[in-house]
């Protein structure tokens, strides 16, 4: 079996193994801490595609976010939309975002600290839009009414959830996977690499940017309309706040950018240390974003691939004491 394969192989146990969590325990407990731990896995998995492939970092993801929840919740408020239905819109609106936003950056050539703070600067024009105009709600918000049942996309318990939750990861993997062994992914990683080499060899380096930032918007947006079903809530600070675009890139770059599973690694690390944290110090306000930095730094310096990479650089550093040894 080839390496492709068993990707594949793992992905199929992985989603099997999390998919009869909710029939082999009811605890809220534990349904809470795997269904959050997937909704981070998303949306480190979108900013993965981009930052991780792409080398494209963006520290206003928020932005994807925030357009996928208030497409989900006004559609169903405001256009009587069924809940399945404004999904794909909310996905299809995030992406046409994402592509606006890429076409005006990448055509100008923005990378590196500057994309990164242009993004940011988006994120927070549509903060301010939201705030200002009525069918957002303003500063006030929206709410979901809460209609228990499947066609509704509302469901009595966390487990319901927690398996739309595990679908939306299972096809993020698989768009991670066939970056991992597909043409376009090479093409992506190319351009992270050298831009004017992966050009100089047929590739252009624009529209696979574009398209990198389309799939990893619609992801977010995925994410924003799924927070919006299971918390009935957003307004702008939720939306197009930061701590969305920080836990994006924080469990991407704890888990290990550019790789299958780092963004489930970082994610379930960065949920098990914050619920430990609550546990010690209770709802301490901005607690979660202190361990956030305080982990990131942690891990930049000691752990550069994250901790999927964490074998590799034991082996190396193994590998290099001997060679010293001899």
């Amino acid at each position: 079996m080839n390496s492709g394969a068993k990707q594949l192989a793992s992905i199929a146990l992985f989603a099997v193994a999390v998919a009869c969590v909710p029939l082999v325990t009811t605890s809220g407990v534990v349904l809470n801490f795997v269904m959050m731990a997937l909704y981070a896995t998303l949306i480190a998995q979108a900013w993965n595609i981009l930052g991780g492939f792409g080398g494209q970092f963006s520290f206003g993801h928020a932005l994807f976010f925030g357009t996928g929840a208030y497409i989900q919740a006004i559609a169903q408020l405001q256009g009587g939309i069924n809940a399945w239905i404004a999904l794909p819109m909310a996905v299809a609106g995030a992406a046409l975002v994402g592509l606006f936003v890429g076409a005006l950056t990448f055509r100008y050539g923005l990378k590196g600290s500057y994309f990164a703070l242009v993004t940011l600067a988006f994120a927070e024009v549509f903060r301010i839009v939201a705030t200002s105009v009525p069918f957002t709600g303003g500063g006030v918000g929206l709410m979901v009414p809460l209609r228990e049942s499947v066609g509704n996309m509302q469901f009595a318990s966390r487990g319901g959830y927690l398996w739309l939750v595990l679908s939306m990861v299972v096809v993020a993997l698989l768009v991670t996977w066939w970056l991992r062994n597909g043409r376009f992914g090479a093409y992506l990683q190319a351009v992270r690499d050298n831009e004017d080499a992966a050009r100089a060899v047929g590739v252009d380096p624009f529209r696979v940017k574009l398209a990198a930032i389309g799939i990893s918007a619609a992801f977010m947006g995925a994410a924003g309309a799924f927070y919006v079903q299971v918390f009935q809530y957003i307004d702008a600070g939720i939306a197009y706040g930061s701590v969305v675009s920080v836990e994006a890139l924080v469990a991407a770059i704890v888990g290990g950018m550019g790789t299958l599973w780092g963004p489930v690694l970082g994610a379930a690390v960065l949920h098990l240390l914050a619920d430990l944290t609550r546990n010690l110090f209770g709802e301490l306000p901005g607690i979660n974003m202190v361990i956030y930095g305080t982990v990131l730094v942690l891990i930049v310096i000691f752990l550069p691939r994250g901790v999927a990479g964490v074998g590799l650089s034991v082996r190396q550093l193994w590998n290099a004491r001997g060679g010293k040894h001899d």
